[in-house]
């Protein structure tokens, strides 16, 4: 348990200070307020969230923290996790090359708002965690899993990505910065992207995924899609 704390907070942390590095590095400053408040944003409800598992569901955050291209197994799986990967950070960057060269005219009730979509967001992951102690971080079916068709499932098959979604949006708003929307749009297909592998694997592996799907029409946004 220890050992897993100490991966937890110090994965963490590296995330948030490589997060920092790529805003302010290419910002060329540390005054860049909108920055500040959402790595303040970010760290306290990782931080909390991350409490939660840590007493409440260790195995659902041992999961968790193997995360990332290298622990996928599949080849197809390992592409498109370090395609995310850099479409993250291209948010992050276009962001803070906005601030520096004032491309965008942005005022501070979109920036507030993308705080909100932000808070939010990691808010409907928390509640996805919460009723699925499942949810690893990589494509797998694990021992004793089941399927969960209760909660946020009982609204879309992917509550989780619909969460990642709404936090994503509001990132380069949080951050000010117009342009970072446009950066948005490629990690929203490669997520996509993995989220039809994911249905594919669970029909073919989980037990009454097939009927589930049948149940819940929709993949991410109730009565659209």
């Amino acid at each position: 348990m220890l050992e897993l704390k100490v991966r937890a907070w110090a994965g963490l942390a590296a995330l948030v200070l490589v997060m920092a590095g790529f805003l302010f590095l290419p910002a060329w400053t540390v005054l860049y307020w909108q920055a500040w408040v959402f790595l303040a944003l970010f760290s306290a409800e990782t931080a909390a969230i991350t409490a939660y598992l840590m007493k409440h569901d260790p195995d659902l955050l041992e999961r968790r923290v193997k995360a990332g291209p290298i622990s996928e197994k599949d080849p197809i799986q390992k592409l498109i996790q370090s395609v995310a990967s850099l479409a993250f950070v291209s948010i992050l960057l276009i962001s803070a090359l906005d601030h520096r060269f004032a491309w965008s005219r942005m005022g501070t009730f979109f920036t507030v708002l993308g705080d909100l979509w932000v808070g939010a967001g990691l808010l409907a992951v928390f509640f996805v965690f919460k009723e699925n102690t499942f949810t690893s971080a990589t494509i797998e079916v694990g021992a004793k899993q089941t399927t969960i068709s209760t909660g946020p499932y009982a609204l879309v098959r992917h509550p989780m990505y619909a969460g990642a979604f709404v936090m994503l949006l509001g990132v380069p708003l949080s951050l000010a910065s117009w342009w970072g929307l446009f950066a948005v749009l490629p990690l929203i297909g490669v997520i996509v992207w993995r989220l039809f592998a994911e249905e594919e694997y669970l029909g073919k592996n989980l037990e009454g995924y097939l009927e589930y799907q049948s149940k819940v029409k929709y993949r991410l946004v109730p009565w659209v899609w």
